[in-house]
């Protein structure tokens, strides 16, 4: 599969809006990215050009609490452009990044990295046995049925691999 990936410098032009799609979250600011030029001695702004950035799952709840409008980042992501037509104007166009990975940019500024924690799932009794059972004999011991009873070894030559 083809698919265009950028890595883009900018700022954050947005508060970082959280919607439910489905069972799953999503997190989606704009990201300015602005070039500069050295020209005659002096540096020069160039044309800034906007960014959509949506974070799905566990990244989206990271960026929602980590980022914020005004901070510098660094995106990485698919790229895709959306173009639509109105009425009596132009078509417009939206660059949109579907983010693999989102920072800070630290060469504007510092930051404080906190590991997030994978939510608990609870288990239940017949699964949290079956684990223990599992985890009770290493791969050279006896052989365990679906019901968790001991399956005699298969006789040499019947046609049954162990």
């Amino acid at each position: 599969m083809n698919e265009t990936t950028v890595t883009l410098q900018g700022w954050v032009g947005s508060d970082v809006d959280v919607r439910d799609v489905g069972d799953t979250q999503c997190a989606t600011f704009r990201v300015g990215s602005t070039p500069r030029f050295l020209r005659g001695g002096a540096w020069v702004d160039g044309e800034t050009s906007w960014f959509t950035v949506n974070c799905w799952r566990g990244l989206g709840r990271n960026v929602a609490e980590s980022v914020h409008k005004g901070d510098a980042v660094v995106v990485h992501g698919r790229v895709k452009v959306d173009v639509w037509e109105r009425a009596d104007q132009p078509p417009s166009v939206s660059w949109i990044v579907e983010a693999t990975f989102v920072g800070h940019d630290l060469n504007r500024g510092t930051t404080y990295f906190a590991k997030s924690t994978r939510p608990v799932v609870a288990e239940t009794v017949q699964d949290e046995g079956l684990r223990e059972q599992l985890h009770a004999y290493d791969a050279t011991g006896p052989r365990l049925n679906s019901a968790g009873e001991e399956v005699a070894p298969a006789s040499a030559g019947a046609g049954i691999s162990p």
